[in-house]
């Protein structure tokens, strides 16, 4: 379920806003997990990750932009 490749390919704008759409969706998968346990908790590890790999997308870019 890695999507290193799909980050790369999308537009700055494009990957903040599906950033934001994954931390809506955690926090929603999050509390329902709390109320009651979900089938398979690793989904949230996963999203996790994947906002993970978004973020450190974001910041490369924004290092790379500093550089030049």
């Amino acid at each position: 379920m890695k999507n290193t490749n799909v980050t790369r390919e999308l537009s700055t704008p494009e990957l903040l806003e599906r950033l934001d759409e994954e931390k809506i969706q955690y926090r929603k998968l999050k509390m329902n997990h709390a109320v009651s346990p979900l089938e398979n908790p690793m989904k949230i590890k996963a999203f996790r990750r994947n906002i993970a790999r978004m973020q450190t997308e974001l910041r490369k870019r924004q290092n790379e932009q500093v550089k030049s």
